[in-house]
């Protein structure tokens, strides 16, 4: 449920009451820090992906599966963290004027995922529709 005009802006005197009081964390919940890490995290994920790469080469030239195998685990986890800190959310910056200084409401705020709308009727009612839509469209054909 998305919060009400008059709780958006209870929560904006806060996050300005806040910023004055503790700037530093303030700055810390801004995400500047976190932003960094992420990227620090899919950069050095990229070079163990390169050094996994190196080890299954490694592995193959020497025929030591087992060399191999690691090699290709430790690339597997290179890449998961990698993509988990590509992914990462990032914080929305402020828009001028906006009294937010950066914080975001993480829940219950205005911007969050809108339902879609199902149309109403069974599987195989939406099946006959559609089949029906291009029959019409297509002259019989």
């Amino acid at each position: 449920m998305p919060l009400s005009e008059e709780e958006l802006r209870l929560l904006e005197q806060m996050e300005r009451a806040l910023l004055q009081e503790d700037p530093k964390f303030a700055s810390t919940l801004r995400g500047t820090s976190f932003r960094r890490a992420a990227r620090r995290r899919a950069v050095l994920a990229g070079v163990v992906f390169v050094a996994g790469i190196a080890l299954l080469m490694t592995g193959v030239i020497t025929q030591l599966p087992v060399v191999g195998i690691i090699g290709f685990v430790i690339m597997l986890a290179a890449a998961t963290v990698g993509l988990a800190a590509i992914r990462s959310k990032p914080v929305v910056q402020p828009s001028a004027g906006h009294p937010s200084h950066g914080l975001t409401v993480f829940e219950g705020g205005r911007r969050g995922r809108t339902r879609t709308r199902r149309p109403h009727g069974s599987f195989m009612d939406r099946m006959e529709q559609r089949w029906q839509r291009r029959r019409d469209g297509n002259a019989g054909w």
